[in-house]
């Protein structure tokens, strides 16, 4: 075929859909949003991507947590072998850091959450907050998990523990709700009815897959915090380990260690689990592979149904222009141009409509990120240029037959049809 006559073909294309606007509207539709679909998760899990990776970062590839449940783990649906495992004791991190040389700096981190069942509640000036966390750690924490960042004033100082002073550092949106636009340090708020004074405010930073984030805490001296909540007995231990030390060693060391301190049987499994940062872009990626197979089912669901509807409005086109394909084939018209006519228009259909998905799938991804910036929704070329794929594919497989019925029509039986 040479090129003026494939330009003739594509005319051709195109005036047949311009004489059918509305019916070329509801057929992409489904093409439509198959490709919104794809852009749109695609851009939230590149967001989210880039996130989680920033937060692990943060954290420092060299760090690692010693929890008594699995990450994730609902305190109110644990499984009972969960459930019988003894806590962790503030005691165990001073004896690790004493038998564990390999480790650089280790902390001790007591909890008290609404999902561990118990009520928190701040107060200031008749304002309230009652979803805070409160956390108690050593003066070093910050040095320990570096995505810690005191914003505004200081944290509070191995004096300050050795005394167990009632000092608080509070997440940006404690402050905030508590304090508004007025400077917090040096405020005394009442912390589930004690008294403790402002010395510090967190920089922002959001939770991570869904957990609370530095902006909730409400952090204390370690000291202050056993004084206040001795019945807050759930302990999470923090370390990291020397540059020149093989992270896995220590690991080994370390459960080694623990499984003593804890007189675990060489029969039994942990009691504890011990986990690196690492593992929550593992955790992350098996989440997001979960994600991409149920969106890639639903979009493919969205371009099948977008590709019957063109096969379907295409065999009704060869019927309805029977006549005119025997006219063509009458006046010369090869069976490879007629199937080139309409595959073209097929393919027209499809492209378009991937066209306009992707532009939705923009739109939705601006959307989100305008709602939720830490997601950072954005739309890849490489998604784009999936998107248009996907639909030219569709028309191409979709529009084949018809086509190729229309290629075949014998020209005598064509004239003849009314």
């Amino acid at each position: 075929m040479t090129r003026s006559e494939f330009r003739e073909n594509l005319i051709v294309s195109l005036d047949t859909l311009r004489a059918h606007k509305v019916r070329s509207a509801l057929t992409l539709l489904g093409v439509v949003i198959g490709v919104t679909s794809v852009i749109t998760v695609a851009a939230i899990i590149d967001g989210l991507n880039k996130f989680v990776a920033d937060k692990v970062e943060k954290m420092g590839s060299r760090s690692y947590f010693i929890t008594r449940f699995p990450f994730g783990t609902d305190p109110n649906r644990m499984p009972e072998k969960y459930r019988l495992r003894r806590y962790l004791q503030y005691s165990d991190a001073d004896k690790i850091k004493d038998t564990v040389h390999s480790i650089d700096k280790i902390s001790a981190l007591g909890t008290r959450a609404n999902f561990f069942g118990d009520k928190n509640e701040l107060r200031y000036a008749g304002e309230r907050v009652e979803r805070a966390i409160i956390r108690g750690a050593s003066a070093d924490y910050c040095d320990v998990i570096p995505m810690f960042v005191v914003e505004q004033g200081r944290y509070y100082t191995q004096a300050e523990v050795d005394r167990a002073a009632a000092v608080v550092v509070l997440g940006q949106a404690i402050a905030d709700s508590l304090f508004g636009r007025a400077s917090p340090l040096g405020k005394q708020i009442m912390m589930n009815g004690a008294p403790f004074e402002v010395i510090g405010v967190f920089a922002h930073d959001e939770g991570l897959l869904g957990g609370p984030g530095v902006d909730q805490f409400a952090m204390i001296p370690l000291s202050t915090f056993r004084k206040h909540y001795p019945e807050s007995k759930e302990v999470v231990i923090i370390y990291t380990v020397q540059r020149d030390v093989d992270p896995m060693a220590a690991q080994d060391e370390v459960g080694d260690v623990l499984r003593r301190i804890r007189k675990v049987s060489y029969k039994s499994d942990n009691d504890f689990e011990i986990l690196s940062s690492d593992f929550l872009s593992k955790l992350w990626g098996q989440l997001t592979g979960a994600i991409v197979i149920l969106t890639s089912v639903i979009s493919s669901i969205g371009l099948l149904v977008g590709g019957i509807g063109v096969m379907n409005i295409m065999l009704i086109s060869v019927t309805e222009r029977t006549k005119e394909i025997g006219i063509r084939k009458a006046i010369g018209a090869r069976a490879s141009d007629i199937r080139v006519q309409f595959l073209l228009e097929a393919l027209m259909l499809t492209v378009a409509g991937g066209m306009i998905g992707i532009l939705g799938g923009f739109i939705l991804a601006l959307l989100i990120r305008t709602a939720a910036p830490s997601i950072g929704a954005t739309v890849s070329p490489f998604w784009a240029t999936m998107g248009v794929t996907l639909s030219a594919m569709v028309g191409l497989f979709f529009g084949y037959w018809p086509a190729n019925r229309a290629a075949k029509l014998d020209p005598i039986v064509c004239l003849r049809y009314e």
